[in-house]
């Protein structure tokens, strides 16, 4: 009898501790994001004479995160003549795809000085190769083959970019709140950066005037 009280005592126990830890879990919510915890925006207009045919970069000098790759690498192509696009930002770290899409041979490579100094060789229709770009800043593209085509690779650390349209206005949306330092990229001219406040749910304006030639 006294066997059987201790077994039915310990069944007890073991059941009301279990039950009291699964209410304490239940009870501990998983903390989740607050309808005001949205980034904000950022939106201006780059005073350059030269938007109209080659975009200007506006983008966030550093935030202090890691993010991740693009699943898909950036491309650039090279068709008619011309690299396509002009000007194509990545993330540090990012493999981008240069594909021959015309009806001639091409190369790309980027002079000495560049951030990625490197060369693809020549190649012919249908090729693509591969370059990986590790270090922040400007990497010109040129054809040794036809010295008439250029392009930019800008290596960039975070997400937060945009390019004007034929008008100089740029947008760059879900922005992280805090204080950072916003530049622009023009392949003709240059501008100091600027200090802007991004606040969760609200739009920050910009303007870049009195840039510089290069």
């Amino acid at each position: 009898m006294m066997e059987s009280m201790k077994k039915i005592f310990t069944f007890g126990l073991f059941w009301g501790v279990a039950l009291f830890v699964f209410s304490l879990a239940f009870m501990v919510q998983i903390p989740q994001a607050k309808a005001g915890d949205q980034g904000g925006t950022i939106k201006g207009a780059v005073d350059s004479p030269y938007v109209s045919r080659f975009p200007a970069l506006v983008y966030i000098d550093h935030v202090n995160e890691s993010f991740p790759l693009p699943k898909e690498n950036p491309h650039m192509s090279q068709k008619g003549m011309t690299f396509r696009p002009h000007i194509l930002p990545v993330l540090k770290g990012s493999t981008v795809d240069f594909t021959n899409d015309d009806t001639v041979d091409h190369n790309v490579f980027s002079p000495p000085g560049s951030a990625t100094p490197f060369n693809l060789g020549i190649y012919g229709t249908g090729v693509k190769r591969t370059e990986t770009f590790n270090h922040l800043g400007e990497v010109p593209l040129l054809c040794s083959v036809h010295p008439e085509m250029s392009a930019f690779v800008i290596v960039l650390q975070n997400p937060y970019y945009a390019l004007t349209d034929n008008a100089g206005t740029f947008e760059i949306k879900n922005v992280p709140a805090g204080t950072y330092q916003l530049k622009v990229w023009d392949e003709k001219v240059k501008g100091a950066p600027q200090q802007v406040t991004v606040e969760a749910g609200k739009t920050t304006s910009v303007e870049f005037k009195g840039l510089t030639r290069r």
